[in-house]
């Protein structure tokens, strides 16, 4: 459940074309919005003064400033949701049951593969039926769809895994394929390890050594492919300004590293000690076929991010977990 969990543009170091630029203030349609990316996401375009509309199975828990506007969607059907596409410039779905919080039960798999596959299909539905769809299409995916492996290097042209996490992978991007027939520029982001002390993956991976237990999980050799939450948010917003991006994006720092690794540095930065090993067989008692997410893992890197000349504000571990710890 951790390793799968995981200012302003001119900082960031994107060489763009102005003629490949959005307008400055872009309206943007964001769906899974009070999760760990998608909060950060919406308060970030927020403050940049685009115009953010978020569609939410429970808008009473959505909190967001005053200038964000909420609106109910199921998530599966058709509703007068949909007018809000006609004037959009921009959907980002985020959409999806957590796959870290719960046992794999088959009910929690199928919840899982549903709720990607719906509302990726309905918003699919909605690009369809307005006369003039959004222009992009952001979908959410995640770096388990390349498989496991302790050799491999994965970037954006590998091929996918055909393990149960990388088939969630490839249902859920399948879900909103048919918008290309309509023109609309769509970018998946498979995204890593996200690292933010206030949710995701980082909290459950730092308990251990907050009670001075730390050390490596399993063999310590499978791959952690990670990246800070702001440096998450600043490539969606660079793929929302710059037209020249389309097709599959890694969201992942540029040095991945082990578990290992993950774990010495962590002990470094906040002098806590690295000498208790979980042996795998605990993890797999403790947390069943889920525990894949913390026994193995993909070494993961952003070519196509490197690319387009994207300047990570935290490429490596260190400073990575130093701003995540001491905000």
């Amino acid at each position: 459940m951790w390793l799968y969990l995981s200012d302003g543009f001119k900082t960031l170091g994107l060489a763009v074309d102005p003629g490949n630029k959005l307008e400055d203030n872009v309206r943007v349609v964001i769906t899974g919005a009070t999760g760990l990316i998608g909060t950060q996401l919406v308060q970030h375009l927020d403050k940049k003064k685009h115009f953010v509309t978020v569609l939410s199975r429970n808008p009473q828990h959505a909190k967001f400033s005053n200038t964000v506007n909420v609106h109910y969607w199921d998530g599966e059907t058709l509703g007068d949701w949909v007018s809000i596409l006609e004037s959009a410039d921009a959907v980002i779905n985020l959409a999806g049951e957590n796959i870290g919080s719960g046992r794999w039960s088959k009910v929690k798999k199928q919840r899982i593969l549903e709720s990607r596959m719906k509302s990726g299909k309905i918003l699919t539905a909605a690009f369809k039926s307005v006369q003039t769809p959004p222009r992009l299409l952001i979908q959410s995916s995640a770096i388990g769809i390349y498989g496991t492996s302790l050799d491999k290097v994965f970037d954006e042209d590998s091929q996918v895994g055909q393990d149960w996490l990388a088939q969630i992978g490839k249902a859920w991007e399948g879900s909103t394929v048919d918008v290309e027939a309509l023109g609309v520029r769509r970018v998946v982001v498979r995204t890593g390890v996200v690292l933010d002390k206030n949710g995701g993956a980082f909290p459950l991976i730092y308990l251990p050594f907050q009670y001075y237990i730390g050390g490596k999980l399993g063999s310590g050799q499978q791959w952690v492919s990670w990246i800070h939450l702001q440096d998450v948010v600043h490539a969606i917003e660079s793929i929302l300004e710059d037209e020249s991006i389309d097709g599959v994006i890694n969201l992942t720092s540029p040095n991945p590293v082990t578990n290992a690794e993950f774990g010495k540095t962590i002990a470094m930065v906040t002098r806590r000690p690295y000498w208790l090993p979980v042996p795998g067989f605990a993890l797999r008692f403790l947390l069943g076929e889920q525990s894949i997410l913390v026994l193995k893992g993909q070494n993961v890197l952003p070519k196509r991010l490197l690319d387009h000349k994207f300047e990570f504000q935290y490429p490596l571990l260190p400073g990575a977990l130093r701003s995540v710890l001491t905000k």
